[in-house]
């Protein structure tokens, strides 16, 4: 197959491509000039950057294009239904990525309990704010809420459980053997209401926020709420006010309504700690999304 990356990958997944005879190609394309591209490679893989929309798949029409494969775990960067519509496999890597993304989100919440990106930040401004950030709280003996008990989600939930924290899982897909003395399926409003975190793990929801100011107000008062999923879950003008008002005291976010970030009322706010989408970029991580993409190619040409 000639396979096009258009957004990076391992360098040991490229060679193993390249020793089962394979052509790659590493290069990003640019939007308008993508769906050309695309009629010259059997494959292509993606990761965030590249976005492969109906204009692109029309524009590859009458070439080669039949698997376009996401390394990670959402899709809503490729128009999957128009694909698939026209003869293209779409795969992602669900599994790769999970304990990085999980871990991620657990390292918001330590940020989130003990201010920790907003201290350091201050140290580096020359400035000793110990009694400003020495009121945190622990993680043990709190309730975690985690929307989406997805593959992440449930990740996160045995770290959490190792601190000593209760799990409390809102899903429409429940999984059977999951539930014991330290987590337990609930539905919506439950969780908001009881919950000390929560963390959000769903896919990119079309049409209304899952997070807006109607969810937010059924939260705690004080909740730690963290974000690693999808930007557009969350209405941010509602988080800022939330933040503002101490409705939530404080946010972890890994991604954004627009990306790179541009709303910086949010992520220079003091009780945010924040990173540029990095939940599946760890070297483990991308050892296994590239190891998973190996074995999608050589599934499909078998």
């Amino acid at each position: 197959m000639r396979i096009l990356i258009t957004d990076g990958m391992d360098k040991d997944a490229i060679a193993a491509l390249k020793a089962k005879g394979h052509e790659v190609v590493e290069q990003f394309y640019e939007p308008a000039e993508l769906g050309a591209a695309l009629k010259d490679f059997d494959a292509c893989v993606v990761r965030s950057a590249t976005k492969v929309r109906k204009e692109h798949i029309d524009a590859a029409k009458g070439g080669k294009l039949k698997l376009i494969i996401r390394g990670g775990v959402g899709v809503d960067n490729i128009d999957v239904k128009y694909a698939e519509e026209n003869g293209i496999t779409v795969k992602n890597t669900p599994r790769a990525s999970s304990n990085s993304v999980a871990e991620l989100a657990l390292a918001h919440m330590f940020s989130c309990a003990r201010y920790i990106s907003i201290a350091g930040h201050t140290m580096r401004e020359d400035k000793w704010e110990k009694k400003a950030y020495g009121k945190g709280i622990e993680i043990g003996g709190k309730t975690l809420g985690v929307i989406g008990y997805g593959r992440i989600g449930q990740a996160l939930g045995r770290m959490a459980q190792g601190l000593g924290m209760t799990v409390l899982a809102y899903d429409i897909y429940k999984v059977d053997g999951l539930a014991c003395d330290t987590m337990r399926y609930v539905e919506m409003d439950e969780l908001l209401a009881k919950s000390d975190f929560i963390s959000l793990h769903t896919p990119a929801i079309d049409g209304k926020p899952l997070i807006n100011a109607e969810t937010i107000a059924k939260m705690k008062d004080g909740v730690v709420f963290i974000n690693t999923s999808r930007g557009n879950n969350v209405d941010e003008a509602a988080l800022i006010e939330a933040l503002d008002s101490g409705k939530v005291r404080a946010a972890g976010l890994d991604v954004y309504a627009e990306e790179p970030a541009k709303n910086k009322a949010l992520y220079s706010h003091p009780a945010v700690s924040c990173t540029p989408h990095i939940g599946a970029a760890t070297k483990e991580a991308q050892k296994r999304i590239g190891a998973e993409i190996v074995d999608i190619i050589e599934g499909f040409v078998k």
